[in-house]
């Protein structure tokens, strides 16, 4: 059958979200207790920061980047490198321009390094290594401290990799230009830096440029296990990875409206008892890092539905809407990335990705073939998809930094069989202002959630923080997130059972 005769995916996934919200809604007791999911309200200091977001200087970037050749993590232990080549002059660049953003906006960034040495493997692991000798590694990054005392305290961050590969992972001089994979990343964390250092938010916002991905995610893995010995107090991390929107000739199954969103279930580093007790009770897709890909659809749903574009425009000048599709997984088949550094760290993390990558033109010597084109080359990238995905990032780190932060501890009692259901939450740890609390739910087969209510509704009189609906916890998943008076919301937490 001809694909074009067909309506497509975000078409059909809207339709089906439709009927089975049409379906849900048709409840009596989800009908008496809350209504149908809308979208927040829009924050007009985020609609104009996302029309501040230029594809001409993220296309600039990407091709600063590809112009240092071969960006392999292992050539800053190379001498032999043409002047401005290599992974090292790459970092000072990246230094350099985050610097800049700085000085624009009066040193409102505190631009950092991670740097350290990265030992190879040894033992039976060493066959396998990608690091054959110490090789120094840089991250590069900047910080936009918050400007609330006890709200800067949260934080959150967004990321890609610098770092390049070729067919041969340890080649440090031939062409590896890297301009989707990941020279697009590297080019939103840069645009994010960019644009939301003009804008002051209450928690504190972390733009980073890793290396060492293609080796191993050595560079993530050092700079999580950093934050995670500093106590960086991290409620979300971005990861952006091939998210150019390649452009392969021919291929008609492109789809330039959708980026995909991967996130981790349950751990498996967590205690058994606690995968024993998410499994027993089916929350597998409530974890941290599946709670913080949900708000991104959320985001999605305020500012980039086709009523809400707020001068949202393709290169062609032609507004489109744009859509974050979830992906129940960590990430694609043989594939991973800098997100599950921090995710093993325990950091609610996600991954975005362009939703048909080219693999001719990924980890590729520069070649023609048999009438084929293999490489990561800028010509492949569309730069107006990659400032999509820049505007969606933005949307979601400015609605994240403007929030109160998730409430924690969050149970729902389980005492005895009921058909009510009672819940209970301490305040989020570094938030300050007034706090609403809304409780979010959906069907036990839905994916994203369907249904809210102002806690507050079903409040006790006697006891903050504590409601109890007429809905059977049984037939729904529960989250409990905390918003602002502007409607800036965190991410929902799911309750885990309370006997009292």
């Amino acid at each position: 059958m001809d694909r074009r005769l067909l309506p497509s995916l975000p078409v059909v996934l809207v339709l089906l979200g439709c009927a089975a919200a049409s379906a849900a809604a048709q409840r009596h007791d989800y009908e008496v207790a809350g209504s149908p999911l809308s979208a927040s309200p829009v924050d007009q200091q985020i609609a104009a920061a996302l029309r501040e977001v230029s594809v001409e200087k993220i296309k600039t970037n990407i091709e600063t980047l590809v112009g240092f050749n071969n960006r392999n993590t292992t050539s800053s232990t190379v001498s032999d490198l043409p002047a401005g080549t290599g992974v090292l002059a790459a970092a000072d660049w990246l230094k350099s321009q985050l610097g800049s953003y700085s000085q624009a906006c009066g040193g409102c960034l505190e631009v950092k390094e991670d740097s350290f040495v990265e030992q190879p493997l040894a033992g039976v692991a060493a066959y396998r290594s990608r690091i054959a000798k110490p090789t120094p590694i840089r991250n590069v990054y900047a910080v936009l401290h918050g400007t609330d005392p006890v709200a800067a305290k949260r934080m959150y961050l967004i990321t890609g990799h610098y770092d390049t590969r070729e067919t041969d992972v340890m080649n440090t001089h031939d062409p590896a230009p890297g301009a989707n994979d990941d020279s697009s990343g590297t080019a939103v964390s840069l645009e994010a830096a960019r644009v939301l250092s003009r804008l002051k938010f209450p928690a504190t916002l972390v733009f980073v440029c890793v290396a060492g991905e293609e080796q191993g995610l050595n560079g993530s893995r050092h700079l999580a296990k950093l934050a995670k010995e500093q106590g960086w107090q991290l409620e979300g991390v971005l990861n952006n990875d091939i998210v150019g929107g390649d452009t392969t000739p021919g291929d008609s199954l492109l789809d330039k409206s959708v980026v995909r969103v991967f996130s981790e279930g349950i751990l498996p580093s967590a205690p058994h008892e606690t995968v024993q007790q998410w499994l027993t009770l089916g929350m597998d897709n409530d974890t941290p890092s599946r709670q913080l890909a949900r708000e991104v659809l959320g985001v999605d749903r305020t500012y980039f539905t086709p009523a809400r574009l707020d001068g949202h425009v393709t290169t062609a000048g032609h507004a489109k809407a744009f859509s974050a599709v979830m992906e129940l997984r960590l990430d694609r088949f043989l594939r991973g990335g800098d997100h599950s550094s921090f995710s093993a760290e325990g950091f609610p993390a996600i991954r975005f990705t362009e939703w048909r990558e080219n693999f001719n033109h990924q980890h590729q010597h520069v070649r023609v073939e048999n009438g084929v084109e293999y490489g990561d080359l800028l010509k492949f990238d569309d730069f107006g998809y990659i400032a999509q995905v820049a505007r969606l990032n933005i949307a979601t780190l400015a609605t994240f930094a403007s929030s109160p932060g998730i409430p924690n501890n969050v149970r729902v009692v389980t005492t005895d069989p009921d058909n009510n259901t009672t819940l209970k939450w301490d305040p989020p740890s570094a938030a300050s202002g007034v706090i609403h609390y809304q409780i979010v739910w959906r069907e036990t087969t839905a994916n994203d959630w369907q249904f809210a209510t102002d806690a507050q509704k079903y409040g006790a009189a006697s006891q903050q923080n504590m409601a109890t609906l007429p809905i059977s916890k049984d037939n729904v998943f529960f989250g409990v997130r905390a918003c602002d008076e502007f409607g800036h919301c965190s991410q929902a937490i799911a309750p885990v059972p309370e006997r009292r």
